[in-house]
Protein backbone atom coordinates (compact mmCIF):
# COMPACT_ATOMS: atom_id res chain seq x y z
CA UNK A 1 0.00 0.00 0.00
CA UNK A 2 1.35 3.56 -0.99
CA UNK A 3 2.17 5.49 2.18
CA UNK A 4 -0.05 8.99 1.98
CA UNK A 5 3.04 10.87 3.69
CA UNK A 6 5.32 10.63 1.20
CA UNK A 7 7.16 13.28 -0.82
CA UNK A 8 6.10 14.13 -3.96
CA UNK A 9 7.84 15.02 -6.73
CA UNK A 10 8.48 18.24 -8.50
CA UNK A 11 6.16 18.49 -11.82
CA UNK A 12 9.19 17.96 -14.39
CA UNK A 13 10.67 15.03 -12.19
CA UNK A 14 7.15 13.57 -11.52
CA UNK A 15 6.46 13.31 -15.45
CA UNK A 16 9.86 11.04 -15.97
CA UNK A 17 8.68 8.93 -13.00
CA UNK A 18 4.89 8.13 -13.35
CA UNK A 19 5.39 4.96 -14.60
CA UNK A 20 6.32 3.60 -10.94
CA UNK A 21 4.19 6.51 -9.44
CA UNK A 22 1.14 5.31 -11.27
CA UNK A 23 -1.00 8.07 -9.35
CA UNK A 24 -1.99 9.97 -12.48
CA UNK A 25 -4.97 11.91 -11.79
CA UNK A 26 -7.67 11.35 -14.78
CA UNK A 27 -11.36 12.44 -14.80
CA UNK A 28 -12.36 8.38 -15.97
CA UNK A 29 -11.24 5.56 -14.65
CA UNK A 30 -12.51 2.79 -17.35
CA UNK A 31 -10.84 2.55 -20.78
CA UNK A 32 -11.51 4.28 -23.89
CA UNK A 33 -12.65 2.45 -26.59
CA UNK A 34 -9.87 3.89 -29.57
CA UNK A 35 -10.21 2.42 -32.95
CA UNK A 36 -7.60 2.67 -36.20
CA UNK A 37 -8.78 2.37 -40.13
CA UNK A 38 -6.45 0.50 -41.64
CA UNK A 39 -6.28 1.83 -45.77
CA UNK A 40 -4.29 -0.03 -48.36
CA UNK A 41 -1.19 1.20 -48.16
CA UNK A 42 -1.21 3.08 -45.14
CA UNK A 43 1.31 4.91 -43.55
CA UNK A 44 3.11 2.78 -40.91
CA UNK A 45 5.33 5.40 -39.13
CA UNK A 46 2.21 7.34 -38.89
CA UNK A 47 0.28 4.50 -37.27
CA UNK A 48 2.77 3.67 -35.52
CA UNK A 49 3.18 6.60 -33.95
CA UNK A 50 -0.23 7.24 -32.62
CA UNK A 51 -0.73 3.57 -31.52
CA UNK A 52 2.80 4.17 -29.34
CA UNK A 53 1.52 7.19 -27.39
CA UNK A 54 -1.62 5.10 -26.37
CA UNK A 55 0.31 1.79 -25.32
CA UNK A 56 2.66 4.21 -23.72
CA UNK A 57 -0.16 5.67 -21.64
CA UNK A 58 -1.25 2.12 -20.77
CA UNK A 59 1.88 1.89 -19.18
CA UNK A 60 1.46 4.30 -16.74
CA UNK A 61 -0.78 2.28 -14.38
CA UNK A 62 -2.31 -1.04 -13.96
CA UNK A 63 -5.58 -0.37 -15.37
CA UNK A 64 -5.53 0.75 -19.17
CA UNK A 65 -6.68 3.82 -20.52
CA UNK A 66 -6.74 2.83 -24.00
CA UNK A 67 -8.42 -0.17 -25.57
CA UNK A 68 -7.09 -0.21 -29.01
CA UNK A 69 -9.21 -2.20 -31.74
CA UNK A 70 -7.71 -2.22 -35.78
CA UNK A 71 -10.60 -2.41 -38.50
CA UNK A 72 -9.98 -2.71 -42.93
CA UNK A 73 -12.62 -2.44 -45.15
CA UNK A 74 -13.29 -5.97 -45.70
CA UNK A 75 -11.03 -7.35 -42.62
CA UNK A 76 -7.83 -9.91 -42.98
CA UNK A 77 -4.73 -8.68 -43.49
CA UNK A 78 -3.84 -4.89 -44.74
CA UNK A 79 -0.62 -4.22 -46.81
CA UNK A 80 1.27 -0.72 -45.28
CA UNK A 81 3.20 1.36 -47.35
CA UNK A 82 6.40 -0.72 -45.87
CA UNK A 83 5.31 -3.40 -47.57
CA UNK A 84 4.42 -5.19 -44.32
CA UNK A 85 0.76 -6.78 -43.70
CA UNK A 86 -0.73 -5.95 -41.13
CA UNK A 87 -3.55 -8.80 -39.73
CA UNK A 88 -6.83 -6.31 -38.72
CA UNK A 89 -8.98 -7.27 -35.34
CA UNK A 90 -12.41 -6.41 -37.35
CA UNK A 91 -14.05 -5.71 -40.70
CA UNK A 92 -15.73 -2.05 -41.00
CA UNK A 93 -19.20 -3.34 -40.92
CA UNK A 94 -18.47 -4.57 -37.30
CA UNK A 95 -17.22 -0.88 -36.72
CA UNK A 96 -20.66 0.17 -37.21
CA UNK A 97 -22.05 -1.35 -33.74
CA UNK A 98 -18.87 -0.63 -31.95
CA UNK A 99 -18.88 1.41 -29.13
CA UNK A 100 -15.70 3.88 -29.63
CA UNK A 101 -14.67 6.82 -28.51
CA UNK A 102 -11.89 8.16 -31.20
CA UNK A 103 -11.63 6.68 -35.00
CA UNK A 104 -8.59 7.54 -36.59
CA UNK A 105 -8.88 6.98 -40.49
CA UNK A 106 -5.10 5.70 -41.40
CA UNK A 107 -4.39 6.89 -44.91
CA UNK A 108 -0.63 6.55 -46.70
CA UNK A 109 1.26 8.12 -50.05
CA UNK A 110 0.13 5.47 -51.92
CA UNK A 111 -3.74 4.96 -50.81
CA UNK A 112 -6.38 5.27 -53.36
CA UNK A 113 -8.55 8.62 -52.70
CA UNK A 114 -11.71 7.28 -53.38
CA UNK A 115 -15.45 6.69 -52.42
CA UNK A 116 -16.16 3.84 -50.08
CA UNK A 117 -19.69 3.66 -48.90
CA UNK A 118 -19.24 1.12 -45.72
CA UNK A 119 -16.04 3.67 -44.66
CA UNK A 120 -18.65 6.60 -45.20
CA UNK A 121 -21.11 4.79 -43.00
CA UNK A 122 -19.38 4.23 -40.31
CA UNK A 123 -17.83 7.59 -40.03
CA UNK A 124 -21.11 8.83 -40.00
CA UNK A 125 -22.73 6.73 -37.59
CA UNK A 126 -19.77 7.69 -34.97
CA UNK A 127 -20.17 11.29 -35.87
CA UNK A 128 -23.68 10.94 -34.92
CA UNK A 129 -22.63 9.19 -31.75
CA UNK A 130 -20.34 12.29 -30.74
CA UNK A 131 -17.57 9.97 -31.17
CA UNK A 132 -14.58 11.81 -32.30
CA UNK A 133 -12.12 11.54 -35.80
CA UNK A 134 -8.93 11.41 -36.33
CA UNK A 135 -6.73 11.32 -39.49
CA UNK A 136 -3.69 10.34 -40.56
CA UNK A 137 -1.86 11.75 -43.44
CA UNK A 138 -4.53 11.66 -46.06
CA UNK A 139 -6.94 10.13 -43.85
CA UNK A 140 -8.62 13.57 -43.76
CA UNK A 141 -9.83 12.81 -47.22
CA UNK A 142 -11.81 9.96 -46.18
CA UNK A 143 -13.33 12.28 -43.20
CA UNK A 144 -14.43 14.97 -46.17
CA UNK A 145 -15.84 12.32 -48.06
CA UNK A 146 -17.95 11.14 -45.37
CA UNK A 147 -19.59 14.26 -45.02
CA UNK A 148 -18.22 14.43 -41.06
CA UNK A 149 -15.81 17.91 -41.49
CA UNK A 150 -18.11 20.25 -42.78
CA UNK A 151 -17.54 23.77 -40.46
CA UNK A 152 -14.11 21.89 -39.11
CA UNK A 153 -10.77 23.05 -40.47
CA UNK A 154 -8.66 20.15 -41.57
CA UNK A 155 -5.51 19.40 -43.12
CA UNK A 156 -3.68 16.48 -45.22
CA UNK A 157 -0.44 16.08 -46.52
CA UNK A 158 0.90 18.26 -49.18
CA UNK A 159 0.45 16.02 -51.86
CA UNK A 160 -3.34 15.79 -51.67
CA UNK A 161 -3.13 19.63 -51.34
CA UNK A 162 -4.91 19.65 -54.87
CA UNK A 163 -7.10 17.06 -55.46
CA UNK A 164 -9.03 17.74 -51.35
CA UNK A 165 -9.34 21.27 -52.91
CA UNK A 166 -11.18 20.09 -56.36
CA UNK A 167 -13.27 18.12 -54.54
CA UNK A 168 -14.41 19.58 -51.49
CA UNK A 169 -14.24 23.27 -52.51
CA UNK A 170 -16.52 24.00 -49.43
CA UNK A 171 -13.94 23.13 -46.64
CA UNK A 172 -11.28 25.27 -45.27
CA UNK A 173 -7.95 23.40 -45.70
CA UNK A 174 -4.82 24.54 -43.21
CA UNK A 175 -1.30 23.92 -44.31
CA UNK A 176 -0.57 23.33 -40.62
CA UNK A 177 1.07 19.52 -40.13
CA UNK A 178 -1.81 19.18 -37.25
CA UNK A 179 -5.14 20.89 -36.83
CA UNK A 180 -7.32 20.03 -34.05
CA UNK A 181 -11.00 21.42 -33.67
CA UNK A 182 -12.95 19.84 -31.03
CA UNK A 183 -13.73 16.48 -31.57
CA UNK A 184 -11.56 16.49 -34.85
CA UNK A 185 -8.10 15.76 -35.34
CA UNK A 186 -6.40 15.99 -38.65
CA UNK A 187 -2.52 15.32 -38.86
CA UNK A 188 -0.67 15.40 -42.22
CA UNK A 189 2.50 13.28 -41.71
CA UNK A 190 3.88 11.09 -39.31
CA UNK A 191 5.68 13.57 -37.91
CA UNK A 192 2.47 15.35 -36.17
CA UNK A 193 1.09 11.89 -35.70
CA UNK A 194 2.48 12.37 -32.09
CA UNK A 195 1.03 15.51 -31.16
CA UNK A 196 -2.32 14.53 -32.43
CA UNK A 197 -2.58 11.72 -30.22
CA UNK A 198 -1.68 13.20 -27.41
CA UNK A 199 -3.80 16.75 -27.78
CA UNK A 200 -6.81 13.51 -28.46
CA UNK A 201 -5.59 12.24 -24.87
CA UNK A 202 -5.12 15.94 -23.20
CA UNK A 203 -8.64 16.01 -24.06
CA UNK A 204 -9.81 12.98 -21.75
CA UNK A 205 -7.46 12.36 -19.59
CA UNK A 206 -6.62 15.57 -18.77
CA UNK A 207 -2.28 17.15 -19.17
CA UNK A 208 -0.63 15.22 -16.95
CA UNK A 209 -1.15 11.86 -18.39
CA UNK A 210 0.03 13.37 -21.77
CA UNK A 211 3.02 15.42 -20.75
CA UNK A 212 4.15 11.82 -18.80
CA UNK A 213 4.16 10.04 -22.17
CA UNK A 214 5.33 12.47 -24.31
CA UNK A 215 8.14 12.78 -21.27
CA UNK A 216 8.69 8.91 -22.48
CA UNK A 217 8.22 9.38 -26.10
CA UNK A 218 9.11 13.09 -27.64
CA UNK A 219 12.98 12.79 -26.95
CA UNK A 220 13.69 13.86 -30.11
CA UNK A 221 11.62 17.32 -30.32
CA UNK A 222 13.34 20.42 -31.97
CA UNK A 223 14.36 23.07 -29.65
CA UNK A 224 10.71 24.70 -30.62
CA UNK A 225 7.64 23.32 -31.24
CA UNK A 226 6.29 23.00 -34.76
CA UNK A 227 3.07 25.41 -35.65
CA UNK A 228 -0.22 24.38 -34.85
CA UNK A 229 -3.51 25.16 -36.39
CA UNK A 230 -4.92 25.29 -32.33
CA UNK A 231 -3.50 27.89 -29.92
CA UNK A 232 -2.93 25.13 -27.38
CA UNK A 233 1.36 24.66 -27.05
CA UNK A 234 3.14 21.30 -26.08
CA UNK A 235 5.49 21.59 -23.48
CA UNK A 236 8.74 23.41 -24.47
CA UNK A 237 12.40 21.72 -23.69
CA UNK A 238 14.58 23.36 -21.58
CA UNK A 239 16.08 25.84 -23.66
CA UNK A 240 13.68 28.81 -22.25
CA UNK A 241 16.10 28.70 -19.18
CA UNK A 242 18.32 30.88 -17.83
CA UNK A 243 21.64 29.70 -19.45
CA UNK A 244 23.53 29.60 -15.78
CA UNK A 245 20.43 26.98 -14.68
CA UNK A 246 20.63 25.15 -17.77
CA UNK A 247 24.38 24.86 -16.71
CA UNK A 248 24.00 23.59 -13.22
CA UNK A 249 21.45 21.07 -14.17
CA UNK A 250 23.68 19.32 -16.34
CA UNK A 251 26.50 19.56 -14.27
CA UNK A 252 24.14 18.05 -11.47
CA UNK A 253 23.01 15.38 -14.28
CA UNK A 254 26.27 14.54 -15.05
CA UNK A 255 27.53 14.19 -11.27
CA UNK A 256 25.05 11.80 -9.87
CA UNK A 257 27.59 9.02 -8.69
CA UNK A 258 29.62 12.05 -6.64
CA UNK A 259 27.13 14.57 -6.13
CA UNK A 260 28.72 18.13 -5.85
CA UNK A 261 28.62 20.23 -3.08
CA UNK A 262 26.41 24.20 -3.25
CA UNK A 263 30.26 25.71 -3.39
CA UNK A 264 31.74 23.90 -6.10
CA UNK A 265 29.04 24.25 -8.42
CA UNK A 266 28.85 27.71 -7.36
CA UNK A 267 32.53 28.72 -8.71
CA UNK A 268 31.92 26.90 -11.85
CA UNK A 269 28.86 29.35 -13.04
CA UNK A 270 30.47 32.16 -10.84
CA UNK A 271 27.04 32.61 -8.84
CA UNK A 272 26.48 32.93 -4.71
CA UNK A 273 24.66 30.15 -3.15
CA UNK A 274 21.81 32.81 -2.68
CA UNK A 275 21.72 33.28 -6.30
CA UNK A 276 21.53 29.61 -6.98
CA UNK A 277 18.63 29.03 -4.86
CA UNK A 278 16.86 32.18 -6.55
CA UNK A 279 17.25 30.56 -10.13
CA UNK A 280 15.78 27.23 -8.87
CA UNK A 281 13.00 29.00 -7.10
CA UNK A 282 12.03 31.15 -9.92
CA UNK A 283 12.05 28.75 -12.68
CA UNK A 284 11.65 24.95 -11.47
CA UNK A 285 9.85 26.10 -8.08
CA UNK A 286 12.32 23.99 -6.00
CA UNK A 287 15.54 24.33 -4.45
CA UNK A 288 18.66 23.14 -5.91
CA UNK A 289 19.22 20.36 -2.93
CA UNK A 290 15.78 18.89 -3.44
CA UNK A 291 15.97 18.70 -7.39
CA UNK A 292 19.35 16.96 -7.03
CA UNK A 293 18.17 14.46 -5.21
CA UNK A 294 15.06 13.74 -7.35
CA UNK A 295 17.54 13.58 -10.03
CA UNK A 296 19.69 10.58 -8.20
CA UNK A 297 16.22 8.95 -7.45
CA UNK A 298 15.11 8.86 -11.27
CA UNK A 299 18.14 7.74 -11.80
CA UNK A 300 18.20 4.85 -9.41
CA UNK A 301 14.27 4.29 -10.53
CA UNK A 302 15.75 3.64 -13.91
CA UNK A 303 18.54 1.37 -13.10
CA UNK A 304 16.42 -0.72 -10.09
CA UNK A 305 13.41 -1.17 -13.01
CA UNK A 306 15.91 -1.35 -15.72
CA UNK A 307 18.65 -3.42 -15.29
CA UNK A 308 20.02 -6.12 -12.64
CA UNK A 309 22.50 -4.11 -10.71
CA UNK A 310 21.96 -5.05 -6.80
CA UNK A 311 20.36 -2.34 -4.55
CA UNK A 312 24.29 -1.63 -3.11
CA UNK A 313 25.46 -1.04 -6.67
CA UNK A 314 22.42 1.54 -7.42
CA UNK A 315 23.04 3.20 -4.11
CA UNK A 316 26.57 3.66 -5.19
CA UNK A 317 25.77 4.78 -8.21
CA UNK A 318 23.49 7.50 -7.43
CA UNK A 319 25.83 9.27 -4.63
CA UNK A 320 24.07 7.72 -1.69
CA UNK A 321 26.09 7.00 1.67
CA UNK A 322 24.59 4.01 2.66
CA UNK A 323 21.72 1.76 1.34
CA UNK A 324 19.81 2.12 4.71
CA UNK A 325 19.64 6.23 3.74
CA UNK A 326 18.92 5.13 0.00
CA UNK A 327 16.17 2.93 0.88
CA UNK A 328 14.47 5.54 2.94
CA UNK A 329 14.98 8.35 0.71
CA UNK A 330 13.51 6.10 -1.99
CA UNK A 331 10.35 5.10 -0.10
CA UNK A 332 9.29 8.97 1.41
CA UNK A 333 9.05 9.86 -2.82
CA UNK A 334 7.76 6.38 -4.49
CA UNK A 335 5.91 5.13 -1.67
CA UNK A 336 7.61 1.66 -1.35
CA UNK A 337 11.06 0.10 -0.88
CA UNK A 338 13.70 -0.72 -3.91
CA UNK A 339 12.93 -4.19 -3.68
CA UNK A 340 9.58 -3.81 -3.93
CA UNK A 341 9.83 -1.44 -7.16
CA UNK A 342 11.88 -3.58 -8.85
CA UNK A 343 9.45 -6.51 -8.14
CA UNK A 344 6.76 -4.39 -9.66
CA UNK A 345 8.44 -3.68 -12.82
Amino acid sequence: MTDSRRRDFTPSMKLRNQRLLQDVDCPRAGPLNVAFILLEHFSMPAFTTALDALVTANLLREMPFYRMQTYGVTGGSVRSDLGIDIMVGGELAELLHAQVDLVVVCGGYRVRLETLPTLNEALRRAAQHDCRLGSLWNGSYFLAEAGVMEGHTCTIHPENVALFNETFPQLELSCAPLVVEGARFTSASAGSALDMMLEAMRQRLGDDLARSVEEILACDRPAQPCAWHVEQQLPVPDSHLPEALRTILTLMSSNLEEPLSMSEMSRYVTLSRRQIERLFTRHLDTTPSRHYLELRLTRARQLLTQGNASITEVTLACGFVSTTHFSHCFRDYFGMSPSRARQRS
